[in-house]
């Protein structure tokens, strides 16, 4: 699993590029063999202001099946992260569920 990391507003500390290596490596393990990149996106909305404003945007390209998009607000970057990989953790859990449970969503060209 390669991770791509965009920061927009805010500045990606090796503290923060280590903290979103771990959680992903833990969140998303039991898939990570089937996954190619993970982009994950931080950017402070309201700049200055400050507020609940840190948004986490978390995108995963899964073959053969639509991409996991996850956003999650939060008041710390850090909160926003771990909320955004817990909620990818189970979406892709549910997907892997329903297509052992109804098969592969695409014929191949033998079926054809």
């Amino acid at each position: 699993m390669h991770i791509e990391i965009q920061t927009r507003g805010l500045e990606l500390s090796e503290q923060l590029r280590d903290f979103i290596r771990r959680r992903l490596a833990f969140g998303l393990d039991r898939a990570s063999r089937e996954l190619g990149t993970v982009f994950l996106s931080l950017s402070d909305i309201n700049g200055p202001r400050g507020g609940n404003d840190k948004l986490c945007r978390l995108r995963i390209p899964l073959p053969r099946m639509r991409d996991v998009v996850i956003e999650e607000i939060a008041d710390d970057p850090h909160v926003a992260i771990a909320r955004a990989v817990d909620r990818a953790a189970r979406n892709l859990q549910r997907r892997r569920s329903r297509s052992r449970e109804f098969g592969p969503l695409v014929m191949s060209a033998k079926e054809v």
